[in-house]
């Protein structure tokens, strides 16, 4: 069986459809409009929440969407797939950060809180998003469906992380912050969710991404565009 005429088209948000100053440009309007005139089937990819991307999905006009790097997947507008975090390795995560004082966010469907009350790395890699520095509650991961969780600490001192937890993946997007993930959770296995849903193959797919948290995106669908 050849490819399909119609393909899944899928964006990342930061870097990708929004420009520096965190708006979409004219350009990206259009072309997004004129995909789905032309009969193709557009999706976001992101690795933010679904409170962090409702503005821009109905700006764009789009109802399906791969969230929280791929943990959350949603296909017009119908939740199809979800994979929330362990919460005993929540509290793991949470006791070993403590011990370092290197904050983290926790995030559900519908809001985020940090570990703690401030700090200069959140503020900073928070503001990079234009979004404002979390609340602090430092048990929020308890009893709650946790997609993703942000870990701030530098470049040098993620290698304990990486050794200590391998239940979980560490995914860098900030010199100050990494998303943590459950072990296998990426894109590429949400996207995975969405092509089962909608028939579409890994060949019928291209998907758009600017960074690491794209790789395994890249590595899983037919065109990958940098």
């Amino acid at each position: 069986m050849g490819k399909r005429a119609d393909k899944l088209i899928l964006f990342d948000i930061d870097g990708t459809l929004l420009d520096h100053n965190h708006q979409v440009p004219s350009t990206a309007r259009t072309a997004v409009a004129a995909l789905q005139a032309a009969g193709h089937t557009v999706a976001l990819a992101t690795g933010r929440s679904p409170f962090m991307l409702e503005q821009l999905r109905l700006e764009l006009g789009l109802s399906s969407y791969v969230g929280f790097n791929g943990q959350y997947v949603v296909h017009e507008g119908e939740l199809i797939y979800t994979n929330p975090h362990s919460t005993a390795l929540l509290r793991e995560l949470a006791a070993f950060a403590a011990e370092r004082s290197h904050p983290l966010v926790h995030l559900d469907a519908e809001r985020m809180s940090c570990s703690q009350a401030y700090h200069p790395y959140v503020e900073q890699c928070m503001s990079s998003l234009r979004v404002e520095h979390p609340a602090c509650d430092p048990l929020f991961y308890e009893g709650r469906s946790i997609y993703q969780t942000m870990l701030f600490c530098t470049q040098e001192q993620e290698e304990a992380y990486r050794s200590r937890f391998n239940k979980l993946h560490f995914v860098r997007w900030h010199s100050y912050s990494m998303d943590v993930l459950p072990a296998e959770g990426s894109k590429a296995a949400g996207i995975e969710r969405l092509m089962a849903k909608t028939g579409f193959r890994p060949e019928d797919t291209i998907a758009f991404g600017d960074n690491y948290n794209d790789m395994e995106m890249f590595s899983y669908v037919g065109c990958g565009i940098a």
